[in-house]
């Protein structure tokens, strides 16, 4: 079973950023497209990037054009680079594979707290 690890979350004034990372136990990373996901308060876990085995990337509206995602497959890590970040990207930040269909178990998160 793969075990992904979350870091680089921390506190954060608004427009600042941050980069996160999530690294991966095991051989099979790089068979699998990857995203980063996260989960505020109150409201659902939700996907806000994704990245395939290619490198297409996929974002969703809210973080589009200020968040990037990118991989290393030598290092079984995927990376999400954070910028611009507003008080509602305050959440906790996970990564899995980028289809319900075949999550692996789900790592601690990282906490994101955007705040002045």
């Amino acid at each position: 079973q793969v075990q992904l690890v979350e870091s680089g979350g921390g506190l954060v004034q608004p427009g600042g950023s941050l980069r996160l990372s999530c690294a991966a136990s095991g051989s099979i990373f790089s068979m699998y497209g990857m995203g980063w996901y996260r989960q505020a308060p109150g409201k659902q876990r939700e996907l806000v990037a994704s990245i395939t085995t290619g490198g297409s990337t996929n974002y969703a509206d809210s973080i589009k054009g200020r968040f990037t995602i990118s991989r290393d497959n030598a290092k079984n890590t995927v990376y999400l680079q954070m910028s611009s970040l507003k008080s509602e990207d305050t959440a906790v930040y996970y990564c899995n594979t980028d289809k319900w269909r075949t999550w692996w178990a789900w790592g601690q998160g990282t906490q994101v707290t955007v705040s002045s």
